[in-house]
């Protein structure tokens, strides 16, 4: 946002993050006061998205090296309006806040790192279809699906938006870690790590909260308890012998994680009744990256 001269980036959790990223808070300098836009930070090339893990290099710093700025470039990537010229125009129809959008990143002397989002205007649902098939391909999660009538709302709104999502890719890993809640010894579990055979080791791909059901936490909780090899603090490093199905967007390269790779969105599908020997492996994770086939 752009108020009495001054640039604000704030994230969707209500922290300011100008530090972090100056060269957006300088080019978001350059628009007219009073104007709030909607948008993502991406990691950037001149050849479109890199990983979106790179971002963790960036957030939370308060200040960014030169070589930090260079290796991890990022852009603004706005799909929204929520205010022009100091008017609150969030219960205007997007088709009008989309058009004050293009406006204002069209003036002369924008910043080229302020970018307007691609809209697929007109598209028959057969195209919409084969679009979403390649969203992999140039690292987006799916396809945005919004009502060209309705108000800018916030949260999780359903009916006027809808973010059709890339189907999941699976795979099957191992229990290897069990934490508590709140960091306590004992109680419910809040955090399981998942892993994957790589030489015949098993090494963490995963760390998931949620997705069972209670009796399924229950049983889990038991398993851990009697099963437990080594424990580091309140994390309990459990027999390898649970598989789980594990659903995730995509793979990403991850130079701070001892296998290399990111999961994307990583989420528990289903216990699996079958031997820990079968499950995947590292190989199969990364044949999966950007590039690899479906």
């Amino acid at each position: 946002m752009k108020r009495a001269g001054s640039a604000f980036l704030w994230s969707r959790g209500g922290e300011l993050i100008n530090r972090a990223f100056p060269e957006l808070a300088a080019a978001a300098a350059g628009l007219p006061d009073g104007t709030v836009l909607d948008g993502e930070i991406l990691p950037w090339t001149g050849g479109g998205p890199l990983p979106s893990g790179l971002l963790q290099r960036r957030i939370g710093r308060l200040s960014v090296p030169r070589d930090l700025l260079e290796e991890v470039p990022v852009v603004f990537m706005a799909f929204d309006a929520l205010e022009s010229e100091g008017r609150d125009i969030r219960q205007a129809p997007l088709r009008e806040r989309r058009a004050v959008l293009e406006k204002t990143l069209a003036r002369p002397g924008a910043a080229e790192r302020l970018r307007l989002s691609p809209v697929l205007a007109d598209a028959a649902w057969e195209d919409l279809s084969v679009r979403r098939s390649n969203c992999r391909a140039v690292r987006a999660g799916g396809l945005m699906l919004k009502r060209l009538d309705s108000p800018y709302e916030a949260g999780r709104h359903r009916g006027s938006w809808w973010k059709w999502k890339i189907e999941p890719r699976t795979i099957d890993a191992i229990l290897l870690y069990a934490q508590p809640a709140d960091g306590q010894r004992e109680g419910p579990l809040e955090g399981l790590t998942f892993g994957l055979w790589h030489r015949g080791r098993l090494v963490p791909v995963a760390r998931i909260a949620g997705g069972l059901a209670d009796e399924e936490v229950r049983r889990i909780e038991a398993f851990a308890r009697r099963n437990t090899l080594d424990r580091f603090g309140p994390v309990r490093a459990v027999r390898p012998q649970l598989v789980f199905e594990i659903a995730f967007e995509d793979v990403e390269p991850s130079a701070r994680r001892k296998s290399g790779i990111a999961l994307r969105g990583p989420r528990i599908v289903q216990w699996k009744d079958k031997p820990p020997e079968e499950a995947g492996t590292l190989e199969e994770l990364k044949s999966l990256m950007h590039g690899g086939k479906p």
